[in-house]
């Protein structure tokens, strides 16, 4: 297989992430959305990555049609997103609650990189802050109810947590999430303790302005 799109888009690393953990190999196209953009579009018009290229020369895009794929391959059994009931649907609602944070982060960044200084518009950028706030607010408590320690959905690592690390690590690269220690302390925690394990150490590269990509 080979995965396509830096490792410093969350949605990239989540795929490279997902597959070291599976032990599912893979090559690495370290290429750029802005500097590679027409070498990524000879495999997905859109542009965009992660693009996952399989063994038989199909190409997947969209990092949650991969990881559907791979936990398709690999059986229940070894699958990182809960196969039914309340454990799929909480994982399914904190890997939402995290998508939507990115995505709100990504306008503030837009407004702030991409706009001419005259025409940024600050009300919009301050509805994005608080709706990524209030999506974090909710992945805050949910790590407290678990508690120190614990994985966020049953009693093993899943997609929740590889997500929600990916997307908060990028948010602390780019927005300094947890500049202050005091607001998020049980997200970080659990971040920390996601980022210490081999495979996320392994695919680790702090984000740049043209990284943010689905």
């Amino acid at each position: 297989m080979f995965l396509v799109g830096m490792f410093d888009s969350p949605y990239v690393r989540r795929v490279a992430i997902t597959l070291k953990l599976l032990e599912v190999p893979f090559d690495h196209g370290n290429w750029s959305v802005g500097a590679d953009f027409e070498r990524i579009r000879e495999y997905s018009p859109l542009g965009r990555v992660p693009v996952l290229v399989m063994d038989d020369g199909a190409v997947l895009v969209e990092s949650g049609a991969i990881l559907d794929a791979i936990d398709d391959w690999v059986g229940p059994g070894r699958a990182l997103l809960p196969a039914s009931g309340s454990s799929r649907r909480e994982a399914l609602q904190l890997i939402s609650l995290a998508i939507g944070a990115g995505e709100k982060a990504r306008e503030q960044l837009h407004e702030r990189m991409v706009r001419p200084v005259e025409k940024y518009h600050e009300p919009w950028a301050a509805r994005c802050r608080e709706q990524m706030h209030g999506a974090l607010g909710l992945l805050e408590a949910s790590c407290r109810r678990r508690g120190r320690g614990a994985w966020l959905v049953d009693e093993r690592l899943t997609q929740a947590d590889i997500t929600v690390a990916c997307i908060s690590t990028l948010l602390n690269d780019s927005l300094d999430l947890f500049a202050d220690a005091s607001r998020y302390p049980a997200l970080q925690s659990h971040v920390d303790r996601c980022e210490s394990l081999p495979p996320f150490l392994a695919t680790r590269s702090r984000w740049f302005a043209a990284s943010i990509e689905r």
